[in-house]
């Protein structure tokens, strides 16, 4: 993998050349090159034979944009959620410990001067 946002291997057609394989606008030997991507991964059949079953094909780009959409919404909520969940800087509340901590030393050592 090259990097966070490409998930999938290099070897997977685009777009463009799956819907061109489904719709038969291919040569044979593209046709046969994306034939055998899909015998070698289930994830390029299980693409192909989704697409094939749409109705209406004009309508998939439309689908994939809302798709899409839908995810980047879906994953900012979790990012937002995540950012929410960190701590805050608690620079006040250490310097209240502390000084809390030094009080009750300095008065443990007052009230063992005063016993004697």
């Amino acid at each position: 993998m090259t990097g966070k946002k490409n998930i999938l291997s290099q070897n997977i057609p685009n777009d463009d050349d799956l819907m061109n394989y489904i719709n038969n606008n291919l040569s044979s030997e593209k046709r046969h090159a994306i034939e055998m991507q899909m015998a070698e991964n289930d994830f390029i059949n299980d693409a192909v034979e989704g697409l094939e079953q749409f109705g209406n094909k004009q309508n998939i780009q439309n689908y994939v944009s809302e798709i899409n959409h839908q995810l980047k919404k879906q994953t900012n909520k979790k990012r937002i959620r995540k950012h929410q969940r960190k701590l805050k800087s608690q620079q006040w509340l250490i310097v209240a410990i502390a000084i809390i901590l030094l009080l009750c030393i300095v008065g443990y050592f007052v009230i063992n001067q005063i016993e004697k």
